[in-house]
């Protein structure tokens, strides 16, 4: 699933599922990668179908976590690398990755946005709604030696089965990739309705939104979201945004339901609570993206919800248009 088509509960900033992130406490100080024990054996039937389903992928991920693995990973983590280039280097080449991931680097280009971000190794960075974890498999050995990674977490120990379930599901993601997340923090949620928490005012140096903000305006999530991101940034801090692109007069409300959004729209909106764009790239820009699918930007790869139809045609304009876009914390 893809950053996303399906709204799981907004009010959990979108629930992971482990084929689709998590800060206990606060930063820096924030939780473990090994939460208490979730009880989900009483989970209403679509959330133990889901369930069931992480529960297969973590297994089919476990098996693949060999001691070479496992070993490999160790040195990703503990190698001082002499510039976050020769770092990202080693990371995007490493076989730890998932299958089919480095595939999308043509189309994601991380090394390139990550250095447009202004991403150090010692930063105390936030992944909110980190999906199926592509971008938290790279940034996890990345920050691991020198900085810290936070995701959010869940109260295993809610009667919400929502939250359970999603505090298992996180469970299953940072678990069963080895040591792989070992060192990554999760700051819990415990709430369902509430604001989400990403830690404590003026803790981080950087917050990551990728391809989400779509679900953001479909789910009216900004007066939630925003503030809570730029209360956890320290001033000056970095908001990294990457957003599949609509036209610049598309009715942001229309087209967030397709996936897209409006870049002068979006940062208007986004500057709003307290941000000033430092700076834009087309780094992740795709001309040959139409964007009027039939089933929106899940018509395109990695997706391709329309499955063998019209498949080449797709598979040849590649992943989406997208904005990327920096923005600093300002002061109130």
């Amino acid at each position: 699933m893809s950053r996303s088509r399906l709204l799981l509960p907004l009010a959990l900033g979108l629930v992971l599922s482990c084929t689709k992130n998590e800060p206990a406490p606060t930063p820096p100080a924030g939780g473990s990668a090994e939460p208490a024990a979730a009880q989900t054996d009483d989970l209403p039937p679509e959330l133990a179908k889901r369930l069931a389903a992480s529960e297969k992928k973590a297994e089919e991920v476990r098996a693949r976590w060999t001691p070479e693995l496992r070993a490999a990973v160790t040195e990703l983590i503990t190698t001082d690398y002499p510039d976050l280039e020769t770092a990202l280097d080693a990371v995007l080449a490493s076989p730890h990755r998932a299958p089919g991931n480095a595939e999308r680097d043509a189309y994601r280009h991380p090394k390139q946005t990550l250095a447009f971000f202004g991403l150090r190794r010692d930063m105390k960075v936030f992944e909110y709604a980190q999906g199926a974890g592509w971008y938290t498999e790279i940034l996890a050995p990345l920050l691991a030696r020198d900085g810290t990674l936070f995701l959010t977490g869940y109260d295993a120990s809610s009667e919400e089965p929502q939250m359970r379930f999603a505090a298992r599901s996180t469970e299953l993601f940072l678990t069963a990739p080895g040591n792989l997340y070992e060192k990554v923090q999760t700051v819990t949620q415990r709430e369902l309705n509430a604001p989400p928490a990403l830690g404590e005012p003026d803790s981080l140096d950087m917050v990551l939104v990728i391809r989400m903000f779509h679900n953001v305006e479909r789910g009216n999530m900004w007066d939630s979201l925003m503030p809570a991101i730029h209360s956890a940034l320290e001033p000056g801090g970095v908001l990294g945004v990457v957003q599949h692109r609509a036209a610049d007069d598309a009715d942001p409300t229309k087209s967030a339901a397709r996936g897209y959004l409006p870049e002068p729209w979006l940062v208007e909106r986004i500057e709003g609570y307290g941000f000033e764009l430092q700076a834009r790239s087309d780094i992740n820009a795709n001309p040959k993206d139409t964007k009027d699918h039939p089933e929106g930007v899940w018509t395109l790869p990695p997706v391709l919800a329309l499955g063998d139809k019209d498949r080449e045609k797709y598979l040849e304009i590649g992943e989406s248009d997208r904005s990327t876009l920096r923005f600093v914390k300002v002061a109130e």
